[in-house]
């Protein structure tokens, strides 16, 4: 994967282009920021570039036989570390057992893929997985090790904030004093979730959002229509995973907005054998549903609350959405916009932990009914 298959991010691969030219690359670094920006994607460039036997100017040539199998992430140099959980096949899982589905995954998607999309790969989707002891005690092995034929041995630990607590302090001595020629590349979201002792050992690279134009680019290149371009442009925030999940999920989203302005209406009139009849059929959906429809719910507070106090540069609406926010966002106020979104964010939480969303979803309505009226 060379840095011309990332998307955008031109001033992040200057800046590691910079630390190979100089030979400043630091042995542990944290690609960190949002999802669907190109942080793996990235770090597998930056490793193919650092291993290349015939460098050019801003990218990795993309023939010589280190990059043939970094393209293939067959590279006896490269590993990867990611979340599992146990399955039917494995017991006691370690990353190495699902290096085929993790390849494929990977390729199949340039790299741009989200914990969602891995978990399905690997049928984790109702579990927690973790980082565990045993991958670990692998990285330690593995690292022990001399390097096969490169200069680098690289180490990717892709979501590292799915670190198992009581595992981290095995890795915590390697990270201080690595082998020669060891680079760790740390890949995360969500900087709250990541072990203190772990993040105060690694050099910090936040990866910003894609921008605008970089993504419509993309975006047109794939042969879309330049009108619903724009408009999930202006809604994904820099996202290229959340913009195709638009574009591909149109009558989805479509339903989700129905649902929410019928939703407001109820919650407004505070009839409660209306509310009870409109949430008989909201919880008809699966879990995953619900909670899709309440991270979009959160996200219209958000931009209706981002709209009544007048900041426009930071509000991303589609045309469809636009018209219903115009009239709306006056219920959405300063008073009221932090009790709502902690409302709405702890109806996901339980959601996700199987909570009876029929009795949930009653006390969310009656307590809007309040809400929206302050």
């Amino acid at each position: 994967m060379k840095f011309a298959d990332v998307i955008g991010q031109d001033s992040i691969r200057k800046q590691l282009l910079k630390t190979v030219k100089n030979s400043r690359v630091s042995h542990a670094q944290l690609f960190l920021g949002q999802g669907g920006i190109g942080k793996l994607a990235l770090a597998i460039a930056y490793a193919q570039y650092i291993n290349c036997t015939n460098k050019q100017e801003d990218d990795s040539c993309g023939v010589c036989p280190s990059c043939v199998k970094y393209e293939k992430l067959v590279h006896p140099d490269l590993h990867f570390i990611y979340p599992t959980a146990t399955t039917e096949k494995f017991e006691k899982p370690k990353s190495k057992d699902f290096v085929s589905e993790w390849r494929e995954l990977v390729l199949k998607n340039n790299g741009y893929i989200t914990l969602t999309d891995w978990y399905g790969k690997i049928g984790i989707e109702r579990k927690r997985a973790i980082i565990n002891a045993r991958d670990c005690n692998d990285i330690i092995q593995t690292l022990s090790y001399k390097s096969f034929e490169a200069e680098y041995k690289v180490m990717v630990i892709w979501m590292v904030e799915k670190l198992f607590h009581s595992a981290a302090p095995k890795l915590l001595k390697i990270f201080e004093e690595p082998p020669d020629k060891t680079l760790f590349i740390l890949v995360a979201e969500n900087q709250e979730s990541i072990l203190k002792t772990i993040l105060s050992r690694a050099q910090l690279i936040k990866i910003p959002p894609i921008q605008d134009d970089d993504l419509s680019a993309v975006l047109r290149d794939q042969g879309y229509n330049l009108a619903i371009i724009n408009d999930v442009v202006r809604v994904s925030r820099g996202n290229y995973l959340e913009a195709k999940s638009l574009i591909e999920n149109q009558e989805e989203k479509s339903a989700n907005h129905k649902w929410f302005i019928e939703w407001m209406r109820v919650c407004w009139k505070g009839e409660v054998k209306a509310m009870m009849t409109f949430i008989s059929g909201f919880v008809r959906n699966s879990r995953d549903v619900q909670k899709n429809m309440l991270v979009y719910a959160l996200r219209m507070m958000r931009e209706a609350f981002l709209v009544n106090i007048d900041n426009q540069e930071l509000v991303r609406l589609n045309t469809m959405e636009e018209e219903f926010v115009n009239n709306f966002n006056k219920f959405v106020n300063s008073k009221n916009i932090k009790l709502i979104d902690e409302e709405i964010n702890k109806s996901i939480f339980h959601i996700e932990r199987n909570a009876n969303s029929s009795v949930l979803f009653l006390d969310m309505s009656l307590k809007f009914n309040r809400l929206l009226k302050m």
